[in-house]
């Protein structure tokens, strides 16, 4: 392997329910990379943080090697250990900064505490150099929904956020409401295709025209609404016997429900800010109609840049860029660092643009 101009980054996930390593290069190439979700959740609908953590003591020193193995590279060659510290479910989280610290101390390495939705930010330019600041950045997954502007890597302001639930959980909700398999996302956007977005009328909350800049809830979020009027939605398809007939075009409405309020506030943000660079980033940015739609809005004359499936979830690459980026930075962890389940976003300003 060429050198190139500096380290060799090891990045590690495991904040949620994929246990994720990869091995980037000085040159930023991705020379290994693995990652292993875990299947047991679905039985319950939803992630268990119990059943997650212990999952990833498992399976972490196998992901590890196996990413090493890849890469042509022993654990010794590596320069620089990259590990997201938060947020995400605080035992997951410890299991993941638990290895690379000890990994770091045995082998006098220093390691990068990895905020995750910054990861997410910087996962695209694994894929394509020019997706880089400035940008408009909508941040949906699980957990998060989170509207930015990004000036530069490390500058950011925050725009808008959810209120309640994030994106991805609302889709996991209805997914469950609906009888389908967890995770939601997927299993939604495949059964919507076969429905009509237009059949059953749904709200697209904190969404109105009367808003207008300056008002707090301009580029704010908020899927709470939505999850209840799907509710009382199937409440009644199931009270006329008519949902299995109905299922289809319920999962449509409520993703084109969804994908309305994400695009407008996204474009909101893109006429406000007057950049029309925007960045998709977490798991929610792989769905396809979402794509589609802020493209559409965004025009010919913007770009929206996005990641590809494999690197919009929950992934190893994107920890390791992210690190790179901070260790470059000089921002290399204390010996008593941690993790932490409400890690701040570094470099996050608040207020419109």
């Amino acid at each position: 392997m060429s050198r190139g101009v500096g380290p060799c980054v090891l990045g590690l996930e495991t904040s949620c329910d994929e246990t994720s390593a990869a091995v980037l290069s000085p040159d930023m190439e991705v020379l290994g990379h693995v990652i292993l979700s875990q299947d047991v959740h679905e039985v319950y609908g939803g992630v268990v943080p119990e059943l997650a953590a212990r999952a990833h003591l498992q399976k972490v020193d196998a992901v590890v090697d196996e990413a090493l193995s890849q890469a042509g590279l022993g654990l010794a060659d590596v320069d620089v250990l990259g590990v997201t510290a938060g947020p995400g479910l605080i035992g997951p989280l410890l299991v993941g900064v638990c290895w690379v610290k000890a990994a770091a101390y045995g082998l006098g390495k220093p390691w990068v505490p990895v905020h995750h939705m910054e990861a997410h930010l910087f996962a695209p330019s694994l894929e394509d150099p020019s997706a880089e600041p400035p940008f408009v950045a909508l941040l949906v997954s699980g957990g998060h929904t989170l509207l930015l502007h990004a000036a530069a890597w490390g500058e950011y302001r925050l725009l808008g956020q959810t209120r309640d639930d994030a994106a991805g959980e609302a889709f996991d909700k209805v997914a469950k409401l609906l009888g389908l398999p967890y995770p939601g996302g997927p299993v939604i956007e495949r059964l919507a295709a076969t429905g009509d977005p237009a059949r059953h009328a749904l709200p697209r909350p904190m969404l109105a025209r009367s808003q207008r800049p300056g008002d707090s809830d301009y580029y704010d979020f908020s899927f709470s609404g939505l999850k209840t009027a799907v509710v009382q939605l199937v409440r009644n398809l199931e009270a006329e016997g008519r949902m299995d007939d109905e299922r289809a075009h319920v999962a449509a409405g409520f993703q084109a429900a969804a994908v309305d309020v994400l695009a407008a506030k996204t474009l909101r943000a893109v006429e406000e800010t007057g950049c029309r660079r925007v960045l998709l980033g977490g798991g929610v940015s792989a769905n396809g109609v979402l794509r589609a739609e802020v493209a559409d809005r965004v025009g010919s004359d913007g770009s929206v840049f996005h990641s590809s499936v494999r690197l919009a979830l929950d992934n190893g690459a994107m920890v390791a860029r992210a690190a790179r980026f901070r260790f470059d930075r000089g921002d290399v962890a204390a010996a008593w660092a941690s993790a932490s389940a409400s890690l701040p976003f570094p470099g996050l300003a608040r207020g419109a643009a």
